[in-house]
């Protein structure tokens, strides 16, 4: 109980970081199943361009 009352700073900190990583995979695994895309839709400029939306064509 000791240790927990010495780091309580750090426990928090952490357990706020892990809880806004849990957020953002949620959020980009519900855009990808919705057919949501996380880039910046710029298909001229990107070299991957026929990779990612090679499904449309």
């Amino acid at each position: 109980m000791d240790w927990i009352v010495q780091n309580i700073g750090s426990i928090l900190v952490g357990a706020v970081l892990l809880l806004l990583i849990g957020v953002i995979v949620y959020m980009m695994r519900k855009d990808k199943k919705a057919g949501n895309s996380s880039c910046g839709s710029s298909c001229a400029s990107c070299p991957m361009s026929g990779k990612c939306h090679e499904k449309n064509k």
